[in-house]
């Protein structure tokens, strides 16, 4: 563990005191006892408490009190990606960008780590959204699309990638991109989605590597369809 006093002006005081007590689920004691401690006023430990909530650090239950969570990018990765929304929806072309050299770039590692348990995943995703396409009453394969995606790196013991590819996730349907645009289109999406499980699952990485990268230049053949209201 990072000996937080080396950084002080990084971190407020609580948020110190979290970093020194960040096991997963640990109750932490309350306010007051906690600004008796650290000699900090409790109305300030209760405005850095609601920082600490908003990105993901702990939670607050009126039973069991303050909680430390597991560490987790995404909180803070999708605060500041919606305060950027609001600011000018084209900020999300520029967040997609790197959400997909993020993918690109650990693709081949995250693949390799995947077990025979995950491939029959991938593959039931892959039926169930093609299922859909197929279906008298097309629906859009949205669930599945992000799902498919997130399991290929489930193994991938890295935070800050999985918090980047989780707030993408989170804000994709939101700026319009899970909406019905074009039979054909949603067809060509998932044809590709195919090519990169059978390449997963038969062990040829580069196939699914090639797939993964063909596909990524689709969404620019969309008609942007992006909400600024969502974000206000």
């Amino acid at each position: 563990m990072i000996d937080t006093r080396s950084i002080p002006d990084q971190l407020s005081p609580f948020l110190r005191y979290i970093a020194e007590h960040a096991v997963d689920g640990a109750r932490l004691p309350s306010l007051a006892e906690i600004s008796q401690e650290l000699e900090v006023s409790t109305a300030s430990l209760r405005e850095q408490l609601e920082v600490a909530r908003a990105l993901g650090m702990v939670e607050v239950r009126p039973k069991t009190g303050i909680r430390c969570k597991a560490y987790s990018f995404e909180p803070a990765v999708l605060l500041s990606l919606v305060y950027a929304l609001a600011t000018s929806p084209d900020h999300f072309e520029a967040f997609s960008e790197l959400r997909n050299h993020v993918e690109a770039s650990f693709w081949r590692k995250a693949v390799l780590e995947l077990t025979p348990g995950d491939h029959q995943e991938l593959r039931a995703l892959l039926e169930r959204a093609e299922q859909k396409l197929l279906s008298p009453a097309v629906q859009i394969p949205h669930a599945e699309h992000r799902a498919l995606h997130m399991l290929v790196f489930r193994r991938l013991d890295n935070p800050f990638v999985s918090g980047i590819l989780e707030a993408y996730w989170d804000v994709y349907e939101a700026v319009g991109l899970a909406l019905y645009t074009d039979y054909e289109y949603l067809k060509t999406v998932w044809r590709y989605h195919r090519q990169m499980v059978e390449g997963i699952c038969s062990g040829d990485i580069n196939a699914s590597y090639q797939a993964l990268v063909d596909h990524v230049d689709l969404i620019h053949q969309r008609p942007r369809v992006i909400s600024r209201q969502r974000f206000e």
